[in-house]
């Protein structure tokens, strides 16, 4: 469900459903993977949106977590959600470099077929 929104201890959970892969290594034309980035920014930036999550404070850890059936090594993990992260920063209205925000990565294992992001932001 797109922007399934859970409230946890001193932040925000948000369910991205979006199958993230790793570009790094991935052979494809141009196009395919530009549209591949368009859709995973606006399908993070629009989860925030429509779960209502009030905005981040002026400093905040933002935590993106992979869901897949086979985890990727560090390098291609955040380069798999980068352009997550960028719907976030979007949402956060900043940009993705700034300091106010703290980004992690992490992932784990889903059931086989299954993927999707969790962004979870903290105070």
């Amino acid at each position: 469900m797109l922007g399934e929104y859970r409230e946890g201890e001193g932040g925000m959970k948000v369910a991205v459903p979006v199958k993230t892969i790793s570009t790094l290594n991935a052979r494809e034309h141009w196009s395919k993977k530009s549209a591949r980035a368009k859709l995973h920014r606006s399908q993070a930036a629009l989860a925030l949106r429509v779960a209502c999550v009030p905005r981040a404070p002026a400093t905040a850890v933002v935590t993106i977590t992979r869901i897949a059936p086979r985890p990727l090594d560090g390098d291609n993990l955040q380069g798999s959600l980068k352009s997550v992260r960028d719907g976030v920063a979007d949402w956060l209205q900043i940009d993705d470099g700034s300091a106010r925000v703290e980004w992690r990565y992490a992932q784990r294992k889903g059931a086989p077929k299954t993927y999707s992001v969790e962004v979870e932001v903290t105070s």
